[in-house]
């Protein structure tokens, strides 16, 4: 069996539809789903069993169900940028993961944790995975959040016990099918769309830093079914443990996703770049911590022997709309 944790969240929820869709069913899920949307994310999903988030450790100290449990995939953490409340953040990002961690030592299994590259705040010091325990400690992120991403890796990095094999995985700017219940949090893909479906056009921030014009702010920005077979890619590997960034090596500006969200919501129209996107002035208190730049290092990922070819930014913004946001069921 496979745990999967946040399995009813976007990229969890992602990973088990790639399970299946690779002919796996015995996988146990486990995640919170009270008043959100989040149940639509699993409602194709066939899994052998469902545990609540606040109950697996309880269900694994069972011996039965424990030693079913052949390896653990953990997205379920609190990933909004903008919560407050550090304690509940280091209660679910970081202590809940330790368990885990300590389980999966126990058992010697595979295990695979959800980073992010908010750890790498501003990127003063580059988007290389390759940094050995000293140089993740120096990282500075921007939020409370990728604080407690950053102090789960430095934990990890110092264990003399590991699991079987051990992968943590930061994602860098996912977007896709399974994220409408995000909100805020949401890709730009899916804002982008559902702003021009409302008002005809989209509104990016204006740019308030010299050598980036307006719209040009540049993220890597990676579709979640990419991000799904690297993921299956670590299940069925060994010997491989270690950090690793999930983005696509390429740097793309918003305007040019912003534009290829609506080129594809109106495929085969003639549609001008200036007639639909306009700018806004970006509220004060962003400037000062608002990231111009992202991009992942991928060389440690190829050479762990990862060599698929990722979509680019139009193929994947293309599925997303054509098959997935302009459909009546938009799930996967």
């Amino acid at each position: 069996m496979i745990l999967v944790t946040g399995a009813a969240g976007f990229i969890g929820s992602a990973f088990v539809w790639h399970l299946n869709e690779s002919g796996i069913n015995d996988i146990i899920i486990s995640d919170k789903l009270q008043t959100e949307e989040k149940w639509k994310n699993i409602a194709k999903r066939d899994y052998y069993d469902w545990v609540d988030r606040e109950e697996l450790f309880q269900w694994l100290s069972v011996e039965e169900n424990a030693s079913k449990i052949k390896a653990i995939v953990h997205m379920g953490a609190c990933s909004a940028t903008t919560e407050k409340d550090g304690d509940f953040l280091m209660k679910n990002n970081y202590e809940y993961t330790k368990k885990l961690w300590e389980f999966s030592t126990e058992r010697q299994i595979n295990f695979i944790y959800a980073s992010s590259a908010a750890t790498y705040g501003m990127g003063e010091q580059g988007y290389n995975d390759e940094i050995d325990l000293e140089g993740h400690k120096d990282l500075r992120p921007l939020n409370k959040y990728g604080y407690s991403k950053k102090i789960f890796d430095v934990w990890a990095l110092k264990q003399e016990k590991t699991p079987k094999q051990w992968v943590g995985i930061k994602f860098f700017n996912v977007y896709g099918p399974q994220e409408y219940h995000k909100d805020r949090m949401a890709s730009m893909v899916f804002h982008s769309f559902n702003q021009y479906k409302e008002n005809g056009y989209v509104k990016l921030f204006k740019s308030h830093k010299d050598g980036y014009e307006d719209g040009m702010q540049l993220r890597d920005f990676v579709y979640v079914k990419d991000v799904v077979k690297v993921m299956k890619f670590f299940l069925d590997s060994d010997g491989k443990s270690g950090i690793y960034n999930l983005g696509t090596g390429k740097e793309r500006a918003f305007y040019d996703l912003t534009f290829s969200t609506i080129k594809s919501a109106e495929k085969g129209k003639e549609v001008k770049a200036k007639d639909v996107i306009k700018f806004s002035p970006m509220p004060e208190d962003l400037r000062g911590r608002y990231q111009y730049f992202t991009k992942a290092e991928m060389e440690k990922l190829k050479k762990a022997g990862y060599d698929e070819k990722f979509y680019s930014l139009e193929e994947g913004v293309e599925d997303y709309v054509e098959n997935y946001l302009m459909q009546e069921d938009p799930y996967l």
